[in-house]
């Protein structure tokens, strides 16, 4: 520290890429339960009792008793070609062509999947959560939520990010910087998954730098 103290820092290299980000695949059971903890704090139990629920069906005035989702206990990531369809018009004409999938996804399932079931989705993706706010609980409303927008997002294009990595050196210490910014939102328009493997974080934003030549006093 005391090396580099008072000194400027001067930018050595700077590489910049672009880079594609993949929706994940629509939830099974064990995907929702371990999202369902993650983001909405639910154990095991809670979520399947509520996906039971939302299976069963849920009354919605008129219309009478409905199912919203598909059955909860499935290990298969399968979508029928129905929903893709109607998850393609939905998000065309809701978010854009740009945002719409244009080919069906091709998701493997693992080793050892019985596909007996799709993945868990709603029954209709047009039954959007904000409709359904006043025929469900709080805690229905919030795992319907979370089935619907994985869905949706699952069938939307990828997003681009822009990478950028800098290094920089003070006084013969070399200091790197990594950062990226969202291009194109795609399926993060409307959901980002928080698995181990791809956390939803916070983008760490680089200012423009160019290499050598311009010094950045007191920046590491």
């Amino acid at each position: 520290m005391a090396k580099i103290k008072g000194k400027d820092y001067e930018v050595i290299d700077v590489t910049k890429k672009e880079r594609l980000r993949n929706p994940a695949a629509p939830f099974t059971t064990s995907s929702l339960q371990q999202e369902a903890a993650r983001k909405l704090n639910f154990r095991t139990r809670k979520t399947m009792m509520l996906a039971q629920q939302l299976y069963e069906g849920i009354k919605l005035g008129r219309q009478g008793t409905v199912g919203l989702i598909t059955y909860m206990r499935t290990d298969s990531t399968r979508i029928s070609d129905t929903a893709t369809n109607e998850a393609y018009n939905y998000i065309e004409e809701n978010y854009g062509t740009d945002f719409a999938r244009k080919k069906k996804r091709q998701d493997k399932n693992q080793k050892g999947s019985q596909d007996a079931h799709e993945a868990i989705r709603p029954t209709s993706v047009l039954r959007s959560p904000q409709e359904m706010k006043e025929y469900l609980s709080r805690d229905q409303l919030r795992l319907y939520r979370l089935i619907w927008e994985r869905f949706v997002a699952s069938q939307m294009t990828p997003a681009v990010l822009d990478t950028m990595r800098v290094d920089m050196e003070n006084n013969g210490v070399r200091f790197r910087a990594n950062g990226s910014k969202i291009k194109f939102a795609g399926f993060m328009k409307v959901y980002v998954e928080s698995n181990d493997d791809n956390k939803e974080e916070k983008e760490n934003i680089l200012p423009e730098l160019k290499k050598r030549g311009q010094s950045y006093f007191g920046v590491a």
